[in-house]
């Protein structure tokens, strides 16, 4: 149950950090209030998990996270740019707390590991449904979306850089012999670190059409890609 809590709480705090760096004055009001419901979702199902499994902190950080991403959407139904803007940086720096707070062991490296990996997850989603809300917004900027993908490859340039750095130094650890690991590590490279960057560099690339609905299109496979490499990595850090 601590995996699904962790991974929740990043989930959110990478929703939540991409809502504060989307550019307010690009996109309409009505896709901050909606995609901050969505960290509500997260962070509560994170809270109501961590109150019941994991001892400590972190689900009361949650629920403080979703209180705040309440207020949020409020605050930009009634289109407060100002404060809308800084209830976005609030809530992710609440679910980057829990983040931190849920991991069984504290040390810089995990901690910064973790953060990444909710990035990687919460901005390629976040760019999926800004793409989305292009069928809600059709005149709305290509820019902000191109935005968004560019920050999504820089989160996953930093995860590369992390993974080869744990191999080279030799602190992956050892994985239980067997077909389920290598199972589990194929998939983390093919789905998360190889498969994820193609995914939106043609995302990418298919905005220069440009065709919104297409570049979607793909960036709904590279949320699948995203999660199950976070997931399983989640998963044989644990092993």
């Amino acid at each position: 149950m601590r995996l699904l809590v962790d991974f929740l709480c990043r989930f959110g705090w990478g929703m939540a950090a991409a809502l504060a760096i989307t550019p307010a004055g690009l996109v309409p009001a009505g896709f901050f209030r909606v995609n901050l419901l969505v960290v509500l979702g997260l962070a509560s199902v994170a809270a109501f998990l961590a109150w019941a499994e994991v001892p400590g902190p972190p689900w009361s950080v949650a629920a403080a996270a979703a209180l705040v991403a309440w207020i949020g959407s409020i605050a930009w139904f009634g289109e407060r740019t100002r404060a809308g803007m800084l209830l976005c940086r609030v809530a992710a720096l609440l679910l980057a707390a829990a983040t931190t707070l849920v991991q069984p062991r504290m040390d810089a490296a995990g901690i910064g590991g973790a953060l990444v990996s909710g990035l990687v997850v919460g901005l390629t989603v976040h760019a999926m449904l800004l793409g989305h809300w292009y069928l809600n917004a059709p005149g709305m900027s290509v820019a902000a979306l191109r935005r968004m993908i560019d920050w999504a490859m820089a989160a996953w340039g930093v995860q590369l850089a992390i993974s080869l750095a744990t191999l080279a130094l030799g602190t992956a650890g050892r994985l239980p012999p067997g077909d389920t690991a290598a199972a589990l590590v194929s998939l983390r490279w093919l789905a998360g670190l190889l498969g994820l960057p193609v995914l939106l560099l043609m995302s990418r690339k298919t905005l220069d059409i440009p065709n919104t609905q297409s570049a979607t299109g793909i960036l709904y496979v590279a949320c699948l890609a995203a999660i199950l490499g976070e997931l399983t990595a989640q998963l044989l850090h644990a092993a």
